[in-house]
This record gives C-alpha cells, structure tokens and sequence, in this order.
C-alpha cells in the first residue's frame, strides 16, 4: 500500500475518533500506584482520546506548514501542558477546562486548514495556552496518586505529546506540504471535530 495514502486515511481515521474515546477526565488516566506502570499507561494515553491525538498532529502539522523552526510550537506545547498536569495535580481549579479543549482542537484545526502563518512567539503562546488546558484535565486524574506516579504520569504524557507533534511535523512535511488538498481536509475534519465537541459542551 502507498505509505502517502496509508497516512492520509489514518489522519483522516482519527479524525471520526468517538468522543467517548476522548482521553481526559474520568478516563483510565489516573489510578496506577508506581512510576513505570503511570509512565507507560500516560505515554499511550494522548492516543486514545480523538481530542488529544488531533490537537497535538494539528500543533506539528501547522508548525511544519507555516514555520521555519517547526519545534517551537510544539515544545511550548509540551512545556505548558506539564505546567497544567502539575497545576491540576495540586488542585488548583481552572474553569472551563472542558471548553478550552474542545475550543483547541476547533481553532488548531482551522490554523492548519488556512495554513495561518504566525511570528512563531504568538504561535508558541497560542499553543501553550491550550496545553496548559490539555494539561490540567490529565493533572485531575493524577491526584489520587503518589506523587512518584503522578512525576512517571507526567513524563510519559509529555514524551507521549512529543511523540504525536513529531508525527504531525512529517505528516506536514512529507505530505501536507505537497498535497494542499490534503492539508485543508485534515485541517477541516479536526475543525468540525471541535465543533461537534463544543456543541456537545452547550
């Protein structure tokens, strides 16, 4: 099979995720007692939840698209949402988390379809806010943890999240760059993705 067409179907795929896939609050995110099993369960986690997955793809693939220095976006990404799964971790309310994901996934979407060039310091902050989101939603389910498992939690989260930016930034790269067509359908099926989770959230 075309590799070019093998990923185009999945990005395409995992777009229709179900939203009971979503990974975040009241998932099996939180509730592994030692730092392996917490690290190994966080890594799959982000690929399990159709909101996650197509945030973070959309952060590496707008990045590679629109970027000279594709990393930095997805680095405050990855920082930021390590600053919320602490945060959410030490209990610290933050409104309208539910909103602010479902809003990421919509507007990053969209960024890739319109192919949104930024200076990449406002590409960076935009980013980093929605993972800070991201973040805090994961950081609830830590809290019932050791602090030990909620650190191993943490770390595979983030290598989890790299890993999927990494992914987007090639998909961008090697595909999306030479098939605008393409760009704009997987920007516009994550959009209408946050769309349908929003309208869910009224």
């Amino acid at each position: 099979m075309n590799t070019k067409y093998l990923i185009t179907t999945t990005i395409t795929a995992a777009s229709f995720l179900p939203l009971s896939a979503m990974a975040h609050i009241s998932t099996d995110g939180g509730g592994h007692h030692n730092f392996l099993d917490s690290l190994t369960h966080a890594f799959a986690h982000p690929f399990g939840g159709a909101d996650h997955l197509a945030a973070m793809l959309a952060v590496g693939a707008w990045s590679a698209l629109t970027m000279a220095s594709a990393w930095r976006a997805p680095a405050a990404f990855v920082v930021l949402l390590i600053a919320g799964c602490l945060a959410g971790f030490a209990g610290l309310h933050i409104p309208a988390v539910e909103p602010m994901i479902a809003a990421s996934v919509l507007v990053l979407g969209l960024l890739v379809m319109v192919q949104k060039k930024m200076a990449w310091g406002a590409a960076a902050a935009l980013a980093g806010v929605f993972a800070f989101f991201h973040g805090a939603a994961h950081g609830y389910e830590l809290a019932q943890d050791s602090a030990l498992a909620a650190l191993g939690a943490i770390a595979g989260m983030a290598a989890g999240s790299a890993l999927l930016h990494l992914s987007g930034i090639v998909l961008g790269h090697a595909v999306m760059q030479r098939h605008q067509v393409i760009a704009k359908l997987a920007g516009g099926l994550t959009a209408a993705l946050g769309a349908f989770m929003l309208t869910r959230l009224a």
